[in-house]
């Protein structure tokens, strides 16, 4: 999932060579993670990656203001409670620097964000639920399978991409599960 979101961005925004990546130190394994997600999807593209740590709101200030130097053509936030939490400044931040973002959670393209690849949410807790049933009936969790997602969402802010000056493909507006007009 979070390999799709630099072809996302690819499509949106097909000028951008160089994509800001904004993670998390504070959750190492998430952030190495996401960090060779992206590069692997990246190289195929023959895009460059730039890192930018944030863990508090002073520090995605920063990430910023490093935005506004660098120029990166196009910004991917990970999937980070902080982010979350924080997803208002990041969309604003990024709409005040021009910038397409993709996040890893819809509630950012419902407010403004461009584009947000995601999990089902409430498909995860309908499983998350079935567990807690499964366990509650005497299963131990030990046994219990691993379930992986296997609804994901598009979700398209049409309004942000005319803002920004962006011609959405039709291919992907088809693809999106919302559009927000």
């Amino acid at each position: 999932m979070t390999a799709k979101r630099p072809q996302l961005l690819h499509e949106l925004a097909p000028a951008a060579a160089r994509i800001a990546v904004l993670v998390s130190p504070s959750n190492p394994a998430v952030r190495e993670t996401t960090l060779r997600d992206v590069a692997t999807a990246a190289r195929a593209m023959e895009l460059q990656i730039q890192v930018l740590n944030a863990s508090t709101s002073q520090e995605i200030d920063a990430a910023f203001a490093m935005v506004t130097r660098e120029r990166p053509g196009a910004l991917l936030v990970s999937g980070n409670p902080f982010f979350t939490a924080q997803r208002r400044q990041l969309v604003n931040l990024a709409a005040r620097h021009a910038l397409p973002a993709a996040y890893a959670q819809c509630d950012f393209a419902e407010i403004g964000g461009l584009t947000s690849y995601s999990t089902n949410i409430t498909d995860a807790w309908r499983q998350a639920g079935a567990y807690a049933g499964r366990i509650l009936k005497g299963a131990k969790p030990a046994d219990l399978p691993v379930v992986q997602a296997t609804r994901f969402e598009l979700m398209i802010n049409l309004k942000t991409a005319r803002a920004l000056g962006l011609a959405v493909p039709q291919a992907l507006i088809a693809s999106a599960d919302e559009v927000i007009e």
